[in-house]
């Protein structure tokens, strides 16, 4: 099973007295845009079907999925991971590993589609995308997602909106529902800028700004030399940017500076000096500094751990 950092909080399982059934049981939170359904699976099972009459939001919390959509696709479906669902598209499960010892959980936002209407006119509105001819959109291609850890949070918060006793709830899962279909749309961007940038260098301007951090990872990059590859003014790039991929500049420049010294301290002959400036940094002190804040562990603690990878 992969491990992935970003997993929303499991919320409490129904008591085996109270379950329905132990197979996808269910429990509604209705609100006014959207109904939020947490499903738990406490058997193995195979081909449970399950369709919404809107599009439909799904995040695993807990537990292993197979996932058979659109005819013919099927994949593992874990924690930290989330699918989207058109309207009336019927899914197909199995549970190869559910038990009541290690039940499976899941959410599954249904979403009204006026309201998604809504947020992507005022999206298409107010912060029209950088590049002619493209739109605010949720993208039916990019369905099965990584959650950032953004995302999660968003996720987490609609979740405990949902189940709050508060006459104002309406109110405030609007305004993270409004969020969680902004972050949504900025994890699909990643996914297409980040990953596949090669295909659109001739076509985007964020795609062949990453390709050239890609391609010069250990230099002194900065916002201002980006900005000039864009042919943006600084200001203009950073917001634009950002509010695109929901991620700075800069800190997407990290994040790939220290994905690289991950990759480099697999060599555990490397000292962390050399991973260090190997990777683009001009400091030790910074190195371990940033290493530690992204990845909750040093790099000499990285490096031991792959050393010793079964204590």
């Amino acid at each position: 099973m992969p491990i992935h950092s970003f997993v929303p909080a499991p919320q409490a399982f129904t008591p085996y007295k109270d379950l329905k059934t132990l197979v996808e049981n269910r429990s509604v939170y209705s609100l006014t845009h959207c109904e939020l359904n947490v499903f738990e699976t406490h058997q193995q099972s195979e081909k449970v079907r399950l369709c919404f009459n809107s599009l439909t939001f799904t995040s695993m919390l807990q537990g292993k999925k197979v996932m058979h959509l659109f005819g013919d696709k099927h994949f593992d479906y874990f924690p930290g991971e989330s699918v989207i669902v058109p309207e009336s598209e019927e899914m197909i499960i199995d549970f190869p590993e559910a038990s009541l010892e290690n039940p499976t959980q899941c959410i599954a936002l249904a979403i009204d589609k006026e309201k998604i209407k809504e947020i992507l006119e005022i999206l298409n509105e107010r912060f029209t995308k950088i590049e002619n001819g493209e739109y605010w959109q949720i993208a039916p291609e990019q369905f099965h997602l990584q959650n950032t850890l953004e995302l999660t949070g968003t996720i987490n918060r609609l979740i405990r909106i949902s189940k709050e006793d508060n006459q104002a709830k309406d109110i405030f899962a609007n305004m993270a529902l409004q969020e969680l279909l902004i972050r949504l749309m900025q994890t699909q961007a990643r996914e297409v800028i980040f990953s596949n940038y090669h295909k659109y260098t001739t076509s985007h301007r964020f795609a062949y700004v990453v390709e050239y951090i890609q391609n010069h990872l250990t230099d002194n990059l900065s916002v201002k030399q980006l900005s000039d590859l864009a042919c943006m003014s600084e200001p203009h790039f950073y917001r634009s940017f950002k509010r695109e991929l929901g991620i700075a500049p800069m800190e997407y420049v990290l994040q790939e500076k220290i994905k690289l010294a991950k990759k480099l301290l697999t060599d555990t002959s490397k000292s962390i000096t050399d991973v260090c400036f190997q990777s683009g940094f001009n400091s030790l002190n910074h190195f371990c500094s940033i290493f530690k804040k992204m990845e909750q562990m040093s790099p000499k603690q990285y490096q031991d751990k792959i050393k010793k990878p079964f204590i």
